[in-house]
C-alpha cells in the first residue's frame, strides 16, 4: 500500500515535503490515484464543469476556434490538453469546432495525461470525433508548432509545497509520523527554507508569524514551458481553475473521496488531493517569462459573454423536456454561490495577438 512505503520512506528519511506526499499517493504508477482508476462523474469522487453541461465544452470550442482565426488558420494546429479527464470537454469542443471551415483537418490533438486508466476512457469518448490523437506524457514533448493549449482544473492537482513563518522566518511545512502504534500522517515544521524564499508570493513574504502560505513551483513550470515553446512558435493557452484573483494566506491542501471532503493525510492513494491556484502568482510568472497574460476572469461573466444563455435556449427548444435541467446546468456553472465566482480562467498568448475572447485588453 501507498502509506506503507510512505510510512518506511519517513522512518527511514524522516519527514517528507507535502509535494512529495502528492506524487505519491495521486502518480504512483501501481497505487496512485489518478493511475488507477477513474474518479470523475457524478457516481465517482468529483465533477467538473465539462460533466455537468455539454454547453461547457462547445463554448471552449468557440474559443479555440477564434483563436485559430486570430493565430492565422495555421495548418497543421497542435491542439494539447492538459488533465483532460474523461475527454468530454475536448469531445463537446470538436463538435463546436466543425462549424469552422478548415479548422478540424488542421487540428492535430495532442493529450497530456498521467492515468492509463483516463486514457481507456478518453480513447473512447474521442474515437467519434474522428481526430487525430496522440499521448504523450510531458508538454515539452509536444511536436513542434503553432498550438493552442487547454487546461481544466490541471493545476490544483499539481504538487506543492506549505511553509509557515515562525520568529521571522519561512520554515517548510513537512509531513511526518505520529508516536502512535500504527505511525498516522501529522504535520511538522521543517528547516528554514533559505533561499526559496523566493517562491513565496511576494504580497505574503512579510505576513504575521505564523501564517501558512503555499508554494507551487508545479505552476512556475508549465508557465516555463509555455513561455519556451511560445517563443519559438505563435501559441496560446486557457486555464481555468479555482482559486483567489490574489495570493491569499492559508492552509487550502483538501482531499476528496466520493463527494465529500475527508482529512488529506488520511489513507494516501484513495482520494483526490487538491490545492487553490494563486492566479495572481501565475500570471506574473506569466508576464516576467515574456507571454501576455490576460485574467483572471471569473467563470460565470466567461461563460456568459461567450453565449452559454442563447445555447441554452437552442438546446432546450431541441429538448423540451430538458428545460429544467438546462436551466439548472447554467446556474450550476455561472451562479456566484456555485462555479461561477470560485473557478477563473487565464490567457497566457504569444506576443501580438488579438485580445482573445471573453479577456479584456486592460
Amino acid at each position: 500500500m501507498i502509506a506503507d512505503r510512505l510510512r518506511e520512506r519517513i522512518a527511514q528519511g524522516g519527514p517528507i515535503s507535502v509535494a512529495a506526499f502528492m506524487t505519491q499517493a495521486l502518480f504512483d504508477p501501481s497505487e496512485g490515484f489518478y493511475a488507477t482508476k477513474d474518479p470523475i462523474g457524478a457516481g465517482a469522487d468529483f465533477i467538473t464543469a465539462p460533466e455537468i453541461s455539454q454547453m461547457f465544452g462547445e463554448l471552449i470550442g468557440l474559443w479555440i476556434a477564434q483563436s485559430w482565426l486570430d493565430m492565422g488558420k495555421p495548418d497543421p494546429l497542435q491542439l494539447v490538453e492538459l488533465g483532460p479527464g474523461r475527454g468530454t470537454m475536448l469531445a463537446d469542443a470538436l463538435r463546436a469546432c466543425r462549424a469552422v471551415p478548415g479548422l478540424l483537418p488542421a487540428i492535430q490533438v495532442t493529450l497530456i495525461e498521467a492515468s492509463a486508466a483516463l486514457k481507456a476512457v478518453q480513447a473512447a469518448t474521442l474515437g467519434p470525433s474522428g481526430a487525430q490523437i496522440r499521448w504523450i506524457d510531458r508538454l515539452e514533448n509536444v511536436p513542434p508548432g503553432p498550438s493552442i493549449i487547454v487546461g481544466n482544473e490541471f493545476l490544483d492537482c499539481l504538487p506543492l509545497r506549505q511553509a509557515i513563518r515562525r520568529d521571522g522566518r519561512w520554515h517548510e511545512r513537512l509531513i511526518g509520523l505520529d508516536n502512535s502504534d500504527s505511525g498516522e500522517f501529522v504535520f511538522v515544521l521543517g528547516p528554514p527554507l533559505g533561499p526559496d524564499e523566493a517562491l513565496i508570493p511576494e504580497r505574503l513574504r512579510e505576513a504575521a508569524d505564523n501564517s501558512l502560505v503555499e508554494l507551487r513551483p508545479g505552476d512556475r513550470q508549465i508557465v516555463d514551458l509555455l513561455s519556451s515553446r511560445f517563443a519559438d512558435h505563435p501559441g496560446r493557452a486557457l486555464l481555468i481553475d479555482y482559486g483567489p484573483a490574489q495570493s491569499e494566506p492559508g492552509d487550502t491542501l483538501q482531499a476528496i473521496r466520493a463527494h465529500r471532503k475527508v482529512p488529506p493525510l488520511e489513507q494516501p492513494g484513495t482520494a483526490d488531493l487538491t490545492a487553490r491556484v494563486d492566479f495572481e502568482s501565475l500570471t506574473g510568472c506569466a508576464r516576467d517569462g515574456g507571454l501576455t497574460a490576460y485574467g483572471p476572469v471569473e467563470q460565470g461573466p466567461f461563460l456568459l459573454g461567450l453565449g452559454i444563455e442563447p445555447r441554452a435556449a437552442v438546446l432546450s427548444q431541441s429538448k423540451p423536456g430538458q428545460r429544467s435541467v438546462i436551466a439548472r446546468q447554467v446556474w450550476r456553472l455561472t451562479d456566484e454561490q456555485q462555479m461561477g465566482s470560485l473557478f477563473k480562467l487565464v490567457c497566457f498568448d504569444s506576443p501580438g495577438l488579438a485580445t482573445p475572447p471573453g479577456f479584456s485588453a486592460d
